[in-house]
């Protein structure tokens, strides 16, 4: 090989070995291999050679041509390889490492409630009964044993429904889940024991009342039941509940027209610094008592083979209490900070060997 190509092939070499990336190395291929490179334009001197001459120089070019193709591609695989190498450890991810917080949604404090009563229930053997939130005079009413003159039938207490054509039966937007359990009754043999959560609604709004709050009803029907059963069933719901396995809790004596005797469920609490189970005060937190006679008349069910007994609670009420709540409109102004403060992690659900 002629000293001028000796010359060529270590410059083209050494600038190859010079090239610190991909940009810097194919400017080497181009000036060295392509349409105005150094070793094309030689190649293309050729055809102004004598032919002997031009047979001798023309072996040592494709030569050169050979042995600086395969230099340029193995340094390009080198220089490839380096930048992947480079880029895997930019963005290397560190497994051991928590990852970074992300936003999280929160379960609604009366999700959160709902969950609580039907684990608690559950574990005594109920189950979940639902129905429609337009209910008739009947199944809201009537079948209740409510009379027609009570105040709970007025339109200042109760949203009534425009009438249907041709439907001759009156309408509301229920005012308790107890429709629930006189379909259930109308639907099913005894024994019965459900709960009824659901939403319910009354022409009432201010920071205790909501005119759409949730309420969850119970009943049991059997043969046999009695008071003391509603009576334990009750206070291992609110002790649980709260957590609180010593609470206080009261029967007092009082009025509903589904039931009989009807009995006001009253805890421990108190007034001055509104702690659950403290204190000397009393506080009202549900209704209950033994299912009335015509009732279970209603729904078909002979009182004297079937007794059994009824029970409700507000959601909101509860869980205002458990939670420190002040105002029940809270619940429904869609606040993020309310919600982060009282909302539920979603990956916990309410689980009773874990505690509520």
């Amino acid at each position: 090989m002629s000293d001028d190509l000796e010359i060529l092939r270590q410059d083209v070499l050494s600038e190859l070995a010079g090239a610190a990336d991909m940009r810097a190395w194919d400017a080497v291929r181009v000036g060295t291999l392509g349409k105005s490179g150094r070793l094309t334009a030689l190649l293309k001197a050729l055809g102004k050679m004598a032919p002997d001459e031009r047979k001798a120089r023309g072996v040592a070019l494709n030569r050169l041509r050979d042995d600086l193709t395969r230099a340029v591609e193995d340094r390009g695989r080198e220089l490839e390889a380096a930048a992947l190498e480079a880029r895997l450890v930019a963005e290397r991810v560190d497994v051991s490492l928590p990852p970074p917080a992300t936003a999280q949604g929160y379960i609604h404090p009366i999700s959160r409630a709902v969950e609580e009563m039907t684990a608690i229930f559950g574990a005594m053997g109920f189950s979940v009964a639902e129905g429609p939130d337009i209910e008739t005079d009947w199944h809201n009413f009537s079948a209740l044993n409510t009379p027609d003159h009570h105040p709970a039938r007025t339109d200042h207490d109760t949203f009534y429904l425009p009438p249907v054509p041709g439907l001759d039966v009156a309408r509301v937007l229920r005012t308790q889940t107890s429709g629930v359990q006189i379909r259930t009754m109308l639907s099913q043999k005894p024994p019965i024991r459900v709960i009824c959560p659901g939403r319910t609604y009354r022409a009432d709004h201010d920071a205790t009342h909501s005119p759409m709050f949730h309420q969850c009803e119970g009943l049991v029907v059997g043969q046999g039941i009695t008071l003391g059963h509603l009576k334990g069933c009750l206070i291992e719901f609110l002790r649980v509940f709260f957590d609180k396995p010593d609470l206080p809790v009261r029967f007092r004596s009082s009025y509903f027209p589904f039931t009989e005797p009807s009995m006001e469920v009253d805890i421990g609490w108190s007034r001055r610094t509104g702690e659950i189970g403290g204190g000397e005060d009393w506080l009202e937190v549900l209704g209950s008592g033994m299912i009335h006679a015509r009732v279970l008349a209603n729904c078909g069910l002979d009182p004297r083979e079937w007794q059994g007994f009824a029970f409700g609670m507000g959601v909101e009420r509860l869980t205002m209490l458990k939670n420190g709540i002040p105002d029940l409109r809270s619940f429904y102004e869609s606040d993020i900070r309310w919600l982060r403060h009282y909302g539920s992690d979603p990956l916990a659900p309410a689980l009773l060997h874990e505690g509520v």
